[in-house]
């Protein structure tokens, strides 16, 4: 065999090892064990885990029920931003509460914190700081620089100097955008400040307990697994240590989730390594089946979240929150990528059943048959006085998109409805108008994250003309086939 097919082979074998199940578990245990040592460090500070990744490393027993929405992409070099569409203002509420906040995530090989810790958070608790400041709302603040200061900080060897200061110019813009949008930010008594903790942590910060010591609220960006330079450590239990394994679970958990990890924990850790596989494809069989059945036949509260702007005329859910024993106040626009339609939906007076597909058709689908459909049943029970919720399965992102067209379309700014025609009426429709309509409903549900190009079809469905959306080549009827041209 030459060098270089020896070379290939021992990659091909090294690729294969990152992936395996059994090292990706034991090597989340051994991180969660980490993080579960800071928690106890800070024992009245609230965990919270960053989604995605950080879910896996936070024990259910002990994190809070509230979940972080930073991105790495937000704090990539180049692309830095204080997204409007994940402010992460629901946390600010808990942050008071308890004084700061212990939040938990991870990343892969080579880092030792990952840009959502290391650049997002930082850009997130210095824009909240400058726009406190600068919103009159807020009386109790000290303007006094050294009382509330807004500084960047950045992890010292992380982070460059150059791009320290990059950053920090573009601060007050986006502070700006923060007070100039619909949010409503709450009076903190200290400004935010992150600090890092790492597994390479030798002593843990201490912080005052009183408020009369208190000089700001600590953000404690917990970065779970431990820099592993070249991505794998062998370990004497027989496991290959595996950097940031809870990234891209779709690639190795068999279908296996986080929930379903800390729910059956020790079961898995004492599988085998070959016994592990099947064991996970029961655990997650028995889930859906269980999950499918309880659905169908629920009858317990149906308890969607509400957009409160709105006075609650609109909600959001997941399809397995519905409950099929809906009285007359509620309708439910039903958002399924399942290709069989479950037996108690059909013919149900107040749910609208869609299929919606995945990928790129799926995104021409939700522009050209799931909206076309959806926003006129919408409009319907919402004139009967009907509570519309709309669900998907996972209440981030195409029901959102729904959410977004209707609320757009028949409430005004005051979040009156006012029906399809006297909207459109009042004044033209505008991106501004969405914008709004999209914070009204992440202030009322902070899991909301639509993809950009459910928003780019939502922009395109309420700002096109009608010609474009219902011409033959582009409408796609309930049935699938394009209606009759004449």
């Amino acid at each position: 065999m030459g060098h270089k097919d020896g070379a290939s082979l021992a990659f091909s074998e090294l690729r294969k090892e990152s992936q395996d199940l059994y090292n990706r578990i034991h090597s989340i245990a051994e991180d969660a064990g980490f993080v579960d040592q800071v928690y106890r460090s800070y024992p009245r500070l609230p965990l919270i885990p960053n989604m995605r990744c950080g879910a896996w490393y936070t024990n259910p027993d002990t994190a809070s029920n509230e979940r972080a929405y930073f991105k790495s992409t937000d704090g990539h070099t180049g692309n830095w931003s204080f997204n409007l569409r994940r402010p992460n203002l629901h946390l600010l509420s808990l942050i008071c509460a308890h004084a700061g906040l212990l939040l938990v995530d991870s990343t892969r090989a080579g880092k030792r914190i990952p840009d959502a810790l290391s650049k997002t958070v930082p850009i997130w608790c210095a824009v909240i700081n400058r726009a406190i400041l600068k919103s009159t709302s807020n009386t109790n603040v000290n303007t006094d620089a050294d009382a509330w200061n807004t500084k960047l900080y950045t992890p010292p060897g992380v982070v460059s100097a150059q791009e320290h200061d990059q950053i920090e110019k573009k601060l007050d813009g986006w502070a700006d955008d923060l007070v100039a949008s619909f949010y409503v930010l709450p009076k903190l008594q200290y400004p935010l400040r992150p600090i890092w903790i790492t597994p390479s942590t030798t002593i843990f910060p201490k912080f005052p307990d009183t408020d009369a010591e208190r000089r700001f609220y600590p953000i404690i960006c917990i970065s779970a697994s431990k820099q592993v330079l070249d991505g794998m450590e062998r370990r004497i239990t027989g496991f290959a240590y595996i950097q940031g394994s809870g990234d891209d679970h779709e690639l190795w958990s068999m279908g296996l989730t986080p929930a379903q990890f800390w729910k059956h924990k020790q079961t898995l850790l004492h599988a085998n390594r070959n016994e592990l596989p099947t064991l996970v494809q029961v655990l997650t069989s028995s889930q859906n089946t269980h999950s499918a059945r309880t659905d169908l036949n629920s009858n317990a509260s149906f308890h969607p979240t509400p957009i409160h702007h709105v006075h609650g005329r609109l909600s959001i859910c997941t399809t397995h929150d519905v409950s099929f024993s809906l009285d007359n106040e509620f309708a439910v626009v039903y958002l399924s990528s399942t290709e069989e339609t479950p037996p108690a939906l059909k013919d149900h007076p107040h749910i609208l059943y869609i299929q919606t597909p995945r990928g790129k058709k799926g995104q021409h689908h939700f522009l050209h048959s799931v909206l076309p459909q959806a926003i006129p049943f919408i409009f319907l029970h919402l004139q009967k006085t009907c509570r519309v919720c709309i669900a998907c399965e996972t209440s981030t992102d195409t029901s959102i998109g729904v959410a977004l067209a209707a609320l757009t379309k028949f409430f005004d700014d005051s979040g009156e409805f006012c029906g399809e025609h006297e909207r459109e009426r009042e004044s033209v429709l505008s991106k501004d108008d969405i914008k709004t309509r999209l914070h009204w409903i992440i202030t009322s549900c902070p899991q909301a994250n639509p993809s950009r190009t459910t928003l780019k079809r939502v922009n395109e469905f309420l700002l096109s003309p009608p010609e474009f959306l219902f011409s033959p080549q582009n409408f796609v009827s309930p049935s699938g086939a394009p209606p009759d041209a004449s």
